[in-house]
Parts: C-alpha cells; structure tokens; sequence
C-alpha cells in the first residue's frame, strides 16, 4: 500500500455517502458532503478516533471485522469492493467478499435468464466468479461452441485459455486474452474456498504460462475492449464486448458481445442463420 491510498479511499466512500442512503437525517449546517466521521463510526461499530486513524493513514491494517463493517456501512459496489481489495494487496478476501469461503455460485436469477433471452442475436454470457460458464445465448453457442469453449462440465473460460490447445486458434491475440483470464481468476478465487483453490491447482500443473500471470500483482477487471476470434464457419472476427456486474456479493458479470465492423456483423448473421442486418455493427 503506498502513500495513504487506503485511507484517501476511504474518505472518498465517506463522502460519497448520502446520509439518506444510509437512514439519517441530512440535518442543518453540514458542512462536509456525504458522511460525518461520527456517523461512519455509528454505523460500522468503531470510534471515531479509530476512523480517523485509519483515514489518516496512521493505521493500514484494520482487522477482517472492521473492514467488512466499513464495507457494509459504505455499501460499497462490487467495483469499489475490487479496487478496495487491490489497494490492500489480495490481503482480506472474506471481508470483502462475504460468501468468499463458499464455492462460486452455480446458478442464475430467473430475471437475468430473461435478460439473456432479450439480448439474442447478440452472444453474451454469464459467468461467476472463477469464470465458470453459467448460461449463454444461443448466439454465443454458434460463436463459442465449435471452438470448443463449452465443452467443460461446468465450461470454464480460464481453463479453456489455459490448457485447451484449440485456444490458441480461436484467439488470434492469445497472450492478451490469458492476462485478462488469469488476472480475473486472481481476483475471484480464494484459498478458503476449496473449488476456486483446486482450479488454481490445476491451472498451475500448465506451468509459467499460468503461474508467471498468477504471480502478477491484481488489476482491476477489463470491463470493455475488442476481442479478435477466429471462427471455423466464418473467418476471422472482430467483437466488442462489454462486463457487467449483475451481484452484489458473490459477484457474476455478463459479457455481452456486439459486432465491431460491418464484416462481423455479416459473419455473425450467417452463423445464425439469420437475414443481413440482423446484427448492426457498432462502428463503420
């Protein structure tokens, strides 16, 4: 942690609070936006002389139970939970994360099974945690299938980056795609949880590939990009994509893929069967 990076974070959270987000009055002659310290510290259970050594910098290690109590009062997004946890170095994962020590969640809402179904003809996916594959359109079956990405029972992106030899055809821009899935896998998986710790066992027998990118401090999760694939049926693609958080705690994100230019839009409209300009690309 350099300088006072936790504690500037901290701060900002505080400040970012409205007090009637959190139930209190927003009362006459405040004088500092968001949240006072007095009222932070009501909420999380700790003095305000602790808050303030911990925003000052004057103490960078709080314990397990105080930082998930300043989590919850701050109601920190996913996002902030992740760039708090990079801040603190991968250190505190169960705090952050409550369900962390659970295996990742298997299953989907009903609501975002319906999300998906209207995002057809578009591919997008929903995967957990570990990048463990959890519902699809049928579009991302057409693209992903024939490569063979759902093969897995579960279908595992990292895995299939990772060990898949078929990887490396699929992606022309391999090495950049096994830094994202690495990183993303560093950041969801924990050594409390038995599943996530098995799968980093397993990834680490594929040796430097795996184990130098595992290595590498966290970054946070590429939420948008271009992806190049390069597809049996179709040729060469090129698909922007887009990651969303859809959980508040044990988080799943849905990758939702759209055509870069007019070529891809074509390929995909013949890979689904469906008429020209069923797919619009996002950009001449």
């Amino acid at each position: 942690m350099s300088d006072n990076e936790f504690g500037n974070f901290l701060r900002s959270r505080r400040e970012a609070v409205r007090p009637a987000d959190v139930g209190l009055p927003a009362g006459p002659r405040r004088r500092t936006p968001g949240l006072r310290r007095s009222e932070l510290a009501m909420l999380a259970g700790i003095s305000v002389e602790y808050l303030t050594r911990l925003e000052q910098g004057r103490d960078r290690h709080p314990s397990a139970e105080v930082l998930g109590a300043l989590v919850g009062a701050l109601q920190l997004s996913p996002g902030d939970r992740e760039q708090l946890w990079l801040i603190l170095g991968h250190n505190k994962p169960t705090a952050l994360c409550p369900a962390a020590a659970e295996p990742p969640v298997q299953q989907i809402r009903p609501g975002v099974r319906a999300v998906l179904d209207r995002l057809e003809p578009n591919p997008a996916l929903v995967v957990n945690r570990i990048g463990d594959v959890l519902a699809h359109t049928t579009a991302y079956q057409q693209l992903a299938g024939p490569l063979g990405v759902l093969d897995g029972d579960p279908p595992n992106l990292p895995r299939f980056v990772l060990t898949d030899s078929r990887a490396r055809a699929a992606h022309p821009d391999w090495e950049q795609l096994a830094d994202v899935h690495v990183n993303q896998l560093k950041l969801g998986s924990h050594e409390q949880d038995p599943h996530s710790a098995q799968l980093v066992a397993e990834l680490s027998a594929v040796g430097a590939e795996f184990t130098n990118r595992f290595r590498r401090p966290a970054t946070p999760v590429v939420r948008h990009g271009t992806e190049r694939w390069r597809h049996p049926e179709v040729g060469e693609l090129r698909l922007d994509f887009e990651v969303m958080d859809l959980t508040e705690i044990d988080v799943q994100r849905l990758i939702v893929y759209v055509p870069h230019d007019e070529a891809t839009s074509q390929a995909l409209d013949r890979l689904n069967g469906r008429g020209p300009g069923a797919l619009r690309a996002v950009r001449s």
